[in-house]
């Protein structure tokens, strides 16, 4: 039997005015999967650039965005080999390639985990695509390590607080970058990161307050950069690297639209003055730089399990949820998150 559900869908990709709420009906869930009464929803700056037409894994046509949900399984599947099982009532947090601002959805099980009991569910709609990010361009790519000395840019997002839990568990020296001195102290009141590790990204100044930065780390160079931003910071953080530095970048929060719409000139003129990297000159300095999207991890489901272990074994607290809206107010909280003046995780809850 069909079940009746709210979502929000754009009818194409290009502007955010295209997104809607509509009622639908939702199938049973198929083989492998179980039906999710959806209790949260996580918001990330992939939605804003999916419905902006800008997210190279943009669906053809009309699609609703989402990348992650949590909620309470309502049915089941009939059951496949190597899925992991789970019952009607048990409390999961999902992964979704796209398809998440809705208020109950389909989900291959193994895009889930059971959520904490000391969780909400708020938080945990809070936890996937930003624990799996930090995780994985963390230790997979950027190799983050006891004593590593590691610049976390957008230190007081979603993704920035899930690396700065990370690395404190690993022992690790992080730097944070915010855009404003609201958010330094943020951190300040969040975190254990002294004054001397927390800087204001931009101006004429920044190249300085990441050298003084480094110094009360008593280092020379970075040993990671992980960065979402690009931008102008961009250069003064690629050329503090140290010999054997990586610089992991996973987003260009930089080229974020002010409006509903793409807004060609800016993107143009930021894409005219993206930075550019002489690989022969990365040789003699001994210096790395990687990209990466999480949608590959969709195409990769045999190791999402893996990933969720990995990230369990850590421990890490639950995300701070900074921004809380419901569900039917889903275009005022793209729009705050779009300006940028949010902190911590924005989500949608369900009544």
């Amino acid at each position: 039997m069909n079940t009746a559900r709210t979502v929000w869908r754009i009818s194409r990709a290009g502007s955010l005015d295209r997104l809607q709420l509509a009622e639908e009906a939702l199938p049973p869930p198929g083989p492998g999967e179980v039906q999710l009464g959806v209790r949260a929803v996580g918001l990330n700056f992939a939605d804003i650039f999916a419905c902006l037409g800008l997210y190279s894994a943009t669906p053809a046509g009309s699609f609703i965005p989402g990348l992650e949900a949590a909620g309470v399984v309502t049915a089941v599947g009939a059951p496949l080999p190597g899925h992991p099982a789970y019952e009607c009532g048990e409390r999961v947090l999902a992964l979704t390639r796209f398809g998440g601002y809705a208020t109950a959805l389909n989900v291959d099980t193994r895009y889930l985990a059971p959520i904490p009991a000391d969780w909400s569910f708020e938080a945990a709609a809070a936890y996937p695509v930003q624990a799996l990010t930090a995780w994985y361009g963390l230790l997979r790519l950027g190799a983050a390590r006891s004593g590593s000395v590691v610049l976390v840019q957008s230190a007081a997002g979603g993704v920035g607080l899930q690396a700065l839990a990370i690395l404190e568990r690993l022992g690790a020296h992080a730097i944070a970058v915010v855009g404003s001195e609201a958010k330094v102290r943020f951190l300040r009141e969040r975190t254990h990161l002294p004054d001397g590790c927390l800087v204001v990204r931009g101006g004429d100044g920044y190249a300085a307050r990441l050298d003084a930065a480094l110094a009360a780390s008593g280092a020379k160079g970075f040993d990671l950069v992980f960065d979402a931003v690009l931008g102008d910071g961009f250069r003064p953080a690629f050329e503090r690297l140290a010999p054997e530095g990586r610089y992991v970048l996973f987003g260009a929060a930089d080229f974020m639209s002010k409006g509903a719409r793409r807004g060609w000139l800016r993107l143009a003129w930021r894409w005219l003055r993206r930075p550019r990297l002489d690989p022969l000159a990365m040789i003699s300095s001994n210096r790395g730089f990687m990209g990466f999207n999480l949608i590959w991890l969709w195409e990769a489901v045999e190791r999402v399990p893996e990933a969720y272990a990995a990230l369990a074994a850590l421990d890490l607290p639950a995300p701070h949820v900074g921004n809380r809206y419901a569900f039917a107010d889903a275009r005022r909280a793209l729009d705050d998150l779009q300006a940028g003046q949010t902190v911590g995780k924005s989500v949608l809850y369900v009544d």
